[in-house]
């Protein structure tokens, strides 16, 4: 095997140490019995969506009877797909779940150079 290759395939087992270690670290996050902690990193876990909600909120004014609440709704409407867009909204679990997927692939690309 030539040199550049044998290199490629280092670096691949390099970074699938390094996400092996940070997904471990991900699914012992979850384990840790201190209340504190645990409440903070349950708030992470059930990250809230306010661009979803704003939607929502601007879809029941708009289409609600009173004349009032009709203009407020539309820019409800935008400032929510904007917040979509903008907030993140991940939690540990979908990063978590993202760096196993990850993990995965370079897996099958080591698999299929060796």
């Amino acid at each position: 095997m030539d040199e550049g290759a044998r290199q490629g395939i280092d670096k691949i087992k390099k970074v699938r140490d390094s996400l092996h270690r940070r997904a471990k670290i991900y699914s012992e996050l979850g384990k840790i019995d201190d209340r504190g902690t645990a409440r903070a990193l349950g708030s992470l876990q059930r990250a809230p969506a306010p661009g979803k909600k704003i939607t929502k909120i601007g879809f029941i004014f708009l289409l609600s009877p009173d004349p009032f609440t009709t203009p407020l709704g539309i820019p409800m409407i935008i400032a929510g797909k904007y917040l979509e867009k903008v907030y993140n909204g991940a939690t540990i679990k979908d990063v978590g779940q993202e760096t196993k997927n990850f993990f995965s692939d370079y897996s099958h690309l080591k698999n299929k150079m060796s």
